[in-house]
């Protein structure tokens, strides 16, 4: 079962948070082998797992972004494109300060982006936050993406 929670079942994620017990079973010397185990284990788990509903998890990033005041409606705007909450806003002089949650996966660009849309003047950091769920239609596009690009398709 171990093997099959690396490489997770629906999109090739790792599987978190399960707790398996096996409350029965026995070896045979004729027809059992260590094999035997792992399949019926994997079979199992596998069974058991798309019967539950999983779900994909994103990992949320906290991100701070310095920008000239004159740029806040555009980065504002830009957050929201990338699925991002904004958290909080401030000023410091003329600059200001955004703090926001946004998806790490919105984030694989953004520093060229923000450099294009500040003309080189906006800075940002980010930090992981926590893990959250993948909204329905992105998870749903997720697995048909991975089911199709590896063959694989989750019985229902």
């Amino acid at each position: 079962m171990r093997s099959v929670l690396e490489h997770g079942i629906i999109a090739g994620c790792q599987v978190i948070d399960v707790t398996v017990a096996v409350y029965d079973g026995k070896f045979h010397d004729v027809d059992s082998d260590g094999i035997s185990f792992e399949i019926a284990g994997r079979n199992s788990f596998k069974d058991a797992f798309t019967k539950a509903r999983p779900i994909l998890l994103e990992p949320l990033m906290n991100v701070t972004i310095a920008i000239p005041g004159h740029f806040m409606g555009a980065i504002t705007g830009d957050l929201n494109s990338r699925r991002g909450r904004i958290m909080g806003m401030d000023s410091i002089g003329d600059q200001a300060i955004i703090k926001a949650i946004v998806p790490l996966k919105g984030l694989q660009q953004y520093s060229t982006q923000l450099r294009s849309v500040t003309a080189g003047e906006g800075t940002f950091s980010m930090e992981f936050d926590h893990y959250d769920q993948l909204p329905g239609p992105l998870q749903e596009a997720t697995v048909a993406e991975w089911q199709a690009a590896h063959g694989h398709k989750v019985e229902e």
